[in-house]
């Protein structure tokens, strides 16, 4: 028979910081070009993950972020839990979009994000005291071996076989990630085999939304010192195309057709050799399989 138990441990985190912000990069490098480089990547994803179906609805996003459930007591000393989640298909998409965010070798990883903040306003207290908080709880919550107080673990046992094992949200949570999704980490997936895909799914998405809230709320703190004149970050950062909004491409353009073997123009300015015939009339070409 076997028996799965989740103990919830208490939401508590403690803040603290002990080490200093430093820009890494090259010996000599412009500090502030290499903080303004990394701070123009994040943006670029953060865009990405803010225009993702699950952020459309911000309350919704921050009430998965905490993983509501419903427990109804059913009177004979057993309990009902309930927890409804997004489609696997939409979180897989989502935690696509944070995972550079989360490799802090990324060059638009939200730590490397974070210490840029910290470097343009290291003359501001209120806002060096929000980077110091915002990264501790970064750390917090998502390295696997930062110490926290919040969070479930789960255990197994088999009483037939004699075994019993046991996790936390973040291993599962992880194992999701970089076991199921981006990548197939086999060691990820033989450690949490026991504990099977629903249960590293059911861990990973309050991490996954978690992420997408704090990448927003960075991205909406870095459009505030852009406008108060901080960063000096390119204006059209924040207005390029960075998600498709259509799928379907219609143009009018020129076509010209050459035996099988022809070479084309060696670039776009070049024009049209004489082998190649403007394809006019009523012909109707179709890209298909043979």
């Amino acid at each position: 028979m076997l028996d799965a138990t989740v103990r919830l441990w208490t939401r508590r985190f403690t803040y603290s910081w002990r080490e200093p912000m430093r820009a890494n990069g090259q010996a000599g490098a412009d500090p502030a070009v290499l903080h303004r480089s990394r701070l123009e990547a994040f943006v670029v994803r953060a865009r990405r993950v803010e225009a993702h179906s699950l952020a459309a609805d911000w309350d919704a996003l921050v009430a998965l972020a905490g993983m509501p459930y419903v427990v109804t007591v059913l009177g004979n000393g057993e309990v009902h839990i309930l927890q409804e989640c997004p489609a696997e298909e939409v979180v897989e998409s989502a935690a696509a979009r944070i995972r550079p965010l989360l490799l802090e070798g990324d060059a638009c990883s939200y730590l490397k994000a974070l210490a840029a903040v910290g470097y343009f306003c290291r003359d501001l207290s209120h806002d060096t005291a929000w980077v110091k908080t915002a990264r501790t709880e970064w750390r917090t919550r998502t390295e696997p071996n930062a110490e926290r107080e919040g969070g479930y673990q789960v255990m197994l046992a088999d009483t037939a076989a004699g075994w019993t094992a046991e996790l936390d949200d973040r291993k599962l949570a992880t194992a999701w990630i970089y076991g199921d999704v981006v990548h197939h980490d086999t060691e990820l997936l033989e450690e949490t085999d026991p504990f099977g895909l629903s249960e590293r799914f059911r861990a990973a998405v309050p991490l996954i939304a978690w992420s997408m809230v704090k990448a927003i709320e960075l991205l909406n703190y870095i459009r505030v010192l852009q406008a108060d004149g901080l960063l000096g970050l390119p204006m059209q950062l924040f207005d390029r195309e960075v998600v498709l909004t259509s799928t379907r491409w219609e143009h009018t353009a020129r076509a010209y057709a050459a035996p099988v073997g022809t070479p084309p123009p060696p670039d776009a300015l070049t024009p049209f050799g004489d082998e190649w015939v403007p394809v006019s009339g009523s012909t109707v070409l179709r890209h298909a399989d043979d």
